[in-house]
C-alpha cells in the first residue's frame, strides 16, 4: 500500500498539482469518479455492463481509489488501520447471526 500511495504523490507533485487538493476538492473529485464509475452501469444489468464497459470500470475504480488515498495521504489517515478498524464497527453493526443471507440494514427486524 505504502508504495502506491508513494506513486501517487509522486505523480501528483511532478505536476504541482498539490495546490488544488485540499480535502473538499478531493472529495468532490472522489465522489464525480464514483459517478463515473457508476455510469458504466447505467440502462444495463451488471453481467452486461462488465462485458461491454470491463476497461473504463477498471479506470475509474482506479480514480476512486487515488483520490480515497490522495485523501488518506494528505489528512495523515493511516489507511490500513482505518479499513481494519471499520471492519471491525461493521462486524458489531452485523454480527453474523441476524446478517449472514439478507440484505436488510442492521436497524431493519
Amino acid at each position: 500500500m505504502d508504495a502506491i500511495i508513494k506513486k501517487i504523490i509522486e505523480f501528483r507533485d511532478e505536476r504541482d498539482w498539490k495546490q488544488f487538493h485540499n480535502p473538499k476538492d478531493l472529495a468532490i473529485s472522489l465522489t464525480l469518479e464514483a459517478s463515473e464509475l457508476l455510469e458504466n452501469f447505467q440502462w444495463k444489468d451488471s453481467s452486461e455492463a462488465l462485458k461491454q464497459n470491463m476497461e473504463q470500470i477498471k479506470d475509474e475504480l482506479a480514480d476512486v481509489l487515488i483520490y480515497s488515498l490522495m485523501i488518506a495521504h494528505d489528512l495523515e489517515i493511516d489507511i490500513e488501520s482505518a479499513i481494519l478498524n471499520k471492519i471491525d464497527k461493521n462486524a458489531k453493526k452485523y454480527p453474523v447471526d441476524k446478517s449472514k443471507g439478507t440484505a436488510k440494514k442492521y436497524s431493519e427486524e
